[in-house]
């Protein structure tokens, strides 16, 4: 367990003394509980929601208002651990005015302590205005899912020259632009690292190996929660999901069986006279 609250000078003192920092996504209350008492620093209200939580085929549909419902909700259950939260497919797109309002609504709103938008250099304005309103900022380059259409998928980025010198030098304009920590997404290990050592700020990785100064996975993923379906990149910490189903399975047969509830045992008593006097 976290014992002391994780803040934007914890998590980079981390980094410098060479700490891994460990992060999952999170998206309700219970959940936010739960990681709490564990040691995780960190945790996303990523814009992963509209296919974890709400069922669509990819992170654009999702609205500010999901975004500021679910981060409120994981607010309640934190203490300790740091809450970023996604901005958003246009949320942030049209005008740095529009990134600040939308950013302030998701501290005011959503309770979080930071935000985290998509994209390189041509972002950095929207960075800037944000950092200016005293809003943390985390930034995210590589695979950004709210790309996914331009990218022609969900692809490993930079793997040849020029769109490694391209990530390279987002990684750095966006330091400048004042962001305080950086996800690398599906990026080669070894860029990755080459990106964590030139820049300053504490990068996060998923698909992007251990040389990040820390890890992030969603957290359904790493618990095998899809039928033991998952990026090459998460590795199973257990098998949270098969266990619910036959949780599921076994409290079905009891209910069908009448084993389930056990008089007693699993239900409430009220008095043989108060009985009598119903029947009257």
């Amino acid at each position: 367990m976290a014992l002391k609250k994780q803040t934007v000078t914890t998590l980079q003192k981390m980094k410098t003394d060479g700490d891994k920092i460990a992060m999952l996504t999170c998206y309700d209350f219970t959940t936010a509980r739960l990681i709490e008492q564990s040691a995780i620093d960190a945790v996303l209200v990523g814009d992963s929601l509209g296919m974890t939580m709400m069922g669509y085929e990819d992170t654009l549909p999702v609205t500010m208002e999901d975004m500021i419902h679910h981060s409120a909700c994981v607010s309640r259950g934190l203490k300790n651990t740091f809450l970023v939260a996604d901005m958003p497919f246009m949320s942030y797109h049209i005008s740095d005015q529009q990134a600040v309002e939308n950013a302030g609504r998701l501290i005011k709103e959503g309770h979080a302590n930071a935000v985290k938008l998509e994209g390189g250099a041509k972002y950095c304005s929207r960075i800037r205005a944000i950092v200016d309103a005293q809003i943390p900022v985390v930034a995210h380059i590589g695979l950004t899912p709210q790309s996914v259409n331009a990218f022609g998928g969900f692809k490993v980025q930079g793997r040849n020259v020029s769109r490694a010198r391209e990530l390279i030098d987002d990684a750095k304009k966006i330091e400048q632009a004042g962001a305080f920590m950086l996800t690398l997404e599906c990026v080669p290990e070894k860029l990755a690292s080459l990106i964590t050592e030139e820049i300053a700020i504490p990068t996060i990785g998923i698909g992007a190996g251990a040389g990040c100064d820390g890890q992030i996975l969603v957290y359904q993923d790493m618990l095998d929660m899809y039928d033991g379906l998952a990026p090459k990149f998460v590795k199973h910490f257990a098998h949270i999901g098969r266990e619910m189903k036959d949780a599921f399975n076994e409290y079905s047969d009891q209910v069908k069986k009448r084993s389930f509830p056990v008089t007693g045992e699993h239900t409430f008593k009220i008095s043989d006279e108060v009985m009598e006097e119903l029947k009257k």
